[in-house]
């Protein structure tokens, strides 16, 4: 097994790739955030034994115990990461005399949290293992070639042919086709799709980042969006298919979300309860899925999620289908497991997003909630067909504003210079402007490493007021509405 990592940009690997090529027809590779450890070239996947290389998605829980276990055996580590404990378990199950299958079928069952791993064997050249627990993973279909990855879009650029792993599954590909497995070790069959074409292109264009192409594509893709919910000759909310729930006889709406996703779902509350007089609760789902609320049967769950594979969105999911709840997911990926475990599907056509922060999926997010809400207005009889014209014809417009937005990149950029000198940013709102606020301050955190909080306009003289200084920028979210 031979190895090249780098910290840091793809291109300081490519750069190395050069200078050290590799030769071979059989690999795995991975770009990860560091979740345990620093993140150097150490701690940079793939680990490595002498036996067996991985790849690995999420986090392994109980890593601790079972790396003081495999010490006790006298096995040493090299790096900081919960990785290389999955591979020296592997390993040393080996050592104990298992094969490759056998030695990753005795280890499962061990690990615990959520998780993707790809395994590659030392003196195995047509052998790969995929594991799937709690984290997405794919296999793609060639002439002669079997491909593994967390995604049909990473795996686009080679076949259009994918299996989607379910939740407990692990496969054995070779390059002839993968024998697929469940959680008990049974052999299994999964269905086999085609993934749309639109997969394939990704490129950052004329953009030096994913994200600042995102942020233009956000008129083109809000348009393609709203032109699937909405009958623009009619000016009203055209569902693409009917929803297996009444509106009209729903006692309350529970939306669960997390990071960006919860804040576009906290602007629909308000949206859902003004147009549809619709009681909402909303919880970010790490809190929802241990919570365990009482569910009404007369209720909706709707989740929110760009990838669909959320961990703890997915487990919130789950348990509203425990409570025998009705649940309604708003996805980016129609294949996803949060699409295919949801009752019903609303897609967000935002196309593949890149970028770590979310831009244009918000934007579409939003778009879906807001039709979402007038079609439960019409059906509650809280909205008249003049209200929902007027909301929709509104709604047309969007696209349109989206793209002056845009243009005034060059001004934004100068008010983006000054912010940079700061330490710390408030941003204020009021009304839906408020969840604004909050998604404002936490793409600042994301994308700069500034400090930054939101607030509703009305609680900073409850406090916050006290950090403010002439060195601490407010912004303030205050569009013409019914507030402004």
């Amino acid at each position: 097994l031979e190895r090249r990592r780098a910290e840091g940009k793809l291109s300081n690997l490519q750069l190395k790739l050069l200078q050290s090529p590799l030769s071979g027809a059989i690999g795995i590779g991975h770009t990860r955030w560091a979740t345990h450890g620093r993140p150097n070239e150490i701690n940079a996947h793939p680990h490595a034994t002498e036996r067996l290389a991985v790849v690995h998605n999420g986090i392994i829980e109980n890593f601790r115990e079972l790396k003081a276990e495999l010490q006790a055996h006298g096995i040493r580590f090299e790096t900081e990461t919960d990785t290389e404990v999955v591979a020296q378990a592997v390993s040393h199950a080996m050592a104990q005399g298992l094969g490759p299958v056998a030695a990753v079928a005795a280890t499962l069952p061990r690990l615990r949290g959520a998780f993707a791993l790809g395994f590659l064997f030392a003196g195995e050249s047509d052998l790969l293992i995929g594991a799937r627990h709690g984290a997405p993973l794919a296999i793609g279909y060639g002439a002669g070639e079997t491909y593994l990855g967390s995604d049909a879009l990473a795996l686009a650029p080679f076949t259009d042919a994918i299996t989607y792993l379910e939740e407990g599954d692990w496969a054995i590909l070779t390059r002839e086709g993968a024998e697929i497995r469940d959680i008990a070790g049974a052999v299994v069959t999964r269905p086999r799709q085609i993934i749309a074409a639109q997969a394939y292109r990704v490129d950052k264009g004329n953009h030096r980042h994913f994200m600042a192409k995102e942020i233009h594509e956000q008129p083109e893709v809000v348009g393609r969006t709203l032109a699937h919910y909405v009958d623009l000759a009619e000016s009203r909310v055209a569902l693409p298919e009917a929803l297996p729930f009444d509106f009209a006889r729903l006692s309350r709406l529970t939306i669960t979300a997390c990071g960006t996703a919860y804040y576009a779902g906290l602007v629909a509350k308000y949206w859902f309860e003004k147009l549809a007089r619709l009681p909402v609760e909303i919880d970010v789902a790490s809190e929802a899925r241990y919570r365990e609320a009482p569910l009404a049967a007369d209720g909706l769950t709707l989740v929110i999620s760009q990838s669909g594979e959320t961990a703890d969105t997915l487990a919130s999911l789950r348990y509203a289908k425990g409570q025998g709840q009705p649940t309604l997911a708003i996805v980016n990926v129609a294949t996803s497991t949060i699409a295919r475990e949801a009752s019903a599907v609303l897609p967000t056509l935002a196309g593949p997003e890149i970028g770590v922060a979310s831009t244009k999926a918000f934007s579409c997010q939003l778009t879906v909630l807001l039709c979402l809400a007038i079609a439960a207005g019409r059906a509650r009889g809280t909205l008249s067909l003049a209200e929902e014209a007027r909301l929709v014809d509104a709604l047309i417009t969007v696209p349109g504003l989206m793209a002056e937005a845009v243009k005034q990149e060059g001004e934004i950029e100068r008010l983006a210079r000054e912010i940079a000198k700061a330490r710390d940013v408030l941003y204020l709102g009021r009304g839906t402007a408020y969840p604004m606020a909050l998604e404002g301050a936490l793409k600042l955190k994301e994308i700069s490493y500034i400090h930054a909080e939101g607030y509703a306009a009305g609680e900073l003289k409850h406090g916050p007021i006290a950090l403010i200084d002439e060195s601490v920028p407010v912004i303030v979210i205050a569009p013409h509405d019914a507030i402004f």
